[in-house]
């Protein structure tokens, strides 16, 4: 009979899975330089389970984080990622991967890891859209990026990768600040953080914003299992 995973003590060890749209990151406890292994459309579920345990085998961990690009309710994915593979929905995490599991939205890992008091709505600037705000002490995850913005488009088509590509960096950047004004002030934000791999391409900064860190999403994995951390409502 195989034993169920424990919970895990005080203090526990954690180990960090940031699951993006082109790579899945890893990072535990004492640790200072993530591992990370390519994934895109045909990194199905099952074989993100497999690269994982690849990855970290002999690593000594209590309990692990994931950060998944896609709408969570209690640690289950709502729907398939956009930019991956199948299978996600009916994985049990846990089970899975051998130890106590939380998952949460990507972008709400990298909200939790990035918040310094107040209300902070998050964007998170990737292959997508990751979009996040916390206030009076709870993370509120966020589905803005398949919203319709204008012309028939979403934010997504206008700030994620697709809308780089398809504009260029100039119009890009105007877009970033335009949607970026008009979220704040319609969510009545005291601050933006601007977060995700392309945030690095802004040459200047909205009012109101700071640019973010993708290894805010660590340090947001590493909250979670803290007992004074913002929760989800």
């Amino acid at each position: 009979m195989i034993a169920k995973p424990s919970a895990p003590k005080a203090d526990p060890k954690v180990l960090v899975i940031d699951v993006g749209g082109t790579h899945v990151k890893l990072l535990m406890t004492g640790q200072k330089e993530p591992t990370k292994f390519v994934s895109g459309p045909s990194m199905t579920a099952a074989r993100a389970v497999r690269d994982i345990k690849l990855a970290v085998k002999g690593w000594k961990f209590d309990c692990i984080s994931i950060g998944y690009p896609g709408p969570i309710i209690n640690s289950h994915p709502l729907r398939e990622p956009h930019n991956l593979g199948s299978g996600w929905m009916g994985l049990d995490f846990t089970k899975a991967l051998g130890h106590p599991t939380k998952v949460i939205n990507d972008a709400a890992m990298q909200a939790l890891g990035s918040y310094k008091g107040g209300k902070m709505l998050f964007l998170g600037l990737g292959t997508g859209l990751g979009s996040a705000m916390i206030s009076d002490g709870y993370l509120e995850p966020m589905e803005l990026a398949h919203l319709e913005y204008k012309k028939g488009k979403t934010y997504e088509d206008y700030l994620g990768i697709r809308g780089l590509e398809k504009y260029g960096k100039k119009k890009w950047r105007r877009e970033v600040f335009k949607v970026t004004e008009l979220l704040k002030t319609a969510l009545e934000a005291d601050y933006v953080v601007l977060g995700g791999g392309n945030s690095k391409k802004l040459k200047a900064l909205p009012p109101g914003s700071r640019l973010g860190s993708n290894d805010n999403a660590f340090v947001g994995g590493f909250r979670l299992w803290q007992k004074n951390s913002p929760v989800s409502r």
